[in-house]
């Protein structure tokens, strides 16, 4: 009989990391996927359907002008309920840290539905950083059933707060298949042409809600002063449709030579273009992950991170949001090639680009149990 698991995301993030996933149930004929939208982001998030020829069976489109954590929960909340009602899936599968991720496994809590969660266990243990995510993660955890760890360090997390340890799988990071994907070797893109060939590309993303405001600005003045001391570098920045980070980076960069501020890419321009940076700085969390694949170094433009196995393989650098102290680590690893190779040349932890198989597998061996 046929297993019916309901896949929910809104995000563009949580569709990269969710479309393997989503390919490898297609392909198993035991288990028939159901794709669910929120569109918490929506234009972003449809470059990635569009990418990877997802098709959703429902839409909740609940994004909003200046929408809030709370709306975004009691839409998600109200939004699924009917659906999980119609269509009792065998299992609701929720990805990472988001408010969709939070509210869907409480939606499927509701209804007594089974909740897998893909990338549990990950943890700063500081209740606001990265904010609102460290909660939404650690909420989604206690309402999950089976559990997907990403590494060996967020599975000891779960097991450290009493999860059972036959629920925890560690099938690596679905973000590594997802490369597979996109990565190709005769990439072509119209800004590779305007950049300086003599010159070493940073790729730039910052968006997070703790850093907005004299944090973000403080390290565009950071990012901006190293840019024009040096002159050989060209600075690469796609940027988040957020109001607020679109001022903050325009009122800095606009009329800095060889900045180039663009429009947020999509998944496969992304991934390109960051195998073909020298190295990427980022407050993200997906692109963590990303990086030791593509060997470039990444400075994380946080306080925290709940991916410290990157930090402790040595392919990521936490230098937070301190000017100074970003101007220094950029300058150290422009200027000393030991220090790169060292990033670069790091063993990535996140797993070898399976996971989405070994996702599928624990599935099909949880359901024929219950």
């Amino acid at each position: 009989m046929t297993k019916k698991i309901m896949i929910v995301f809104g995000t563009r993030p949580e569709a990269i990391k969710m479309a393997p996933v989503i390919k490898a149930l297609e392909a198993t004929p035991e288990l028939e996927p159901i794709t669910v939208v929120t569109g918490q982001h929506r234009e972003m998030l449809q470059q990635v359907l569009d990418i990877f020829d997802l098709k959703p069976a429902y839409d909740l489109a609940i994004m909003q002008e200046k929408q809030t954590l709370t709306t975004i929960t009691n839409k998600v909340l109200k939004g699924l309920d009917p659906i999980l009602e119609r269509v009792r899936p065998d299992m609701v599968l929720v990805h990472g840290d988001t408010t969709t991720t939070m509210a869907a496994a409480m939606a499927a809590f509701y209804h007594q539905i089974p909740v897998g969660h893909v990338e549990a266990g990950l943890r700063t243990w500081t209740k606001y950083s990265p904010y609102p995510e460290e909660m939404n993660r650690q909420l989604t955890d206690n309402l999950t059933d089976l559990y997907f760890a990403p590494s060996q360090q967020a599975a000891a997390n779960l097991t450290r707060e009493g999860h059972p340890r036959e629920r925890i799988k560690i099938t690596g990071n679905t973000v590594i298949d997802a490369l597979h994907y996109t990565i190709t070797e005769d990439y072509h893109h119209e800004l590779l042409k305007r950049l300086t060939p003599t010159h070493r590309t940073i790729l730039l993303t910052m968006h997070r809600r703790e850093n907005q405001g004299k944090k973000m600005e403080g390290v565009f003045q950071a990012i901006r002063h190293v840019v024009e001391s040096r002159g050989d570098i060209d600075l690469v920045y796609p940027v988040h449709l957020s109001p607020a980070v679109q001022k903050a980076a325009h009122r800095v960069f606009d009329g800095v030579d060889n900045v180039y501020l663009i429009d947020p890419l999509n998944v496969v321009d992304f991934h390109n273009l960051a195998a073909r940076s020298y190295f990427i700085m980022t407050d993200s969390g997906g692109i963590q992950e990303e990086a030791p694949s593509l060997n470039r170094p990444v400075l994380v433009l946080r306080e925290t991170t709940e991916r410290p196995e990157g930090v402790k393989a040595g392919t990521l650098k936490l230098v937070g949001t301190d000017p100074a102290t970003v101007e220094h680590e950029m300058n150290s690893l422009l200027e000393n090639p030991l220090e790169y190779s060292a990033m670069a040349q790091a063993k990535n932890p996140y797993g070898d680009g399976h996971a989405a198989e070994k996702i599928v597998k624990s599935i099909q061996s949880f359901l024929a149990q219950v």
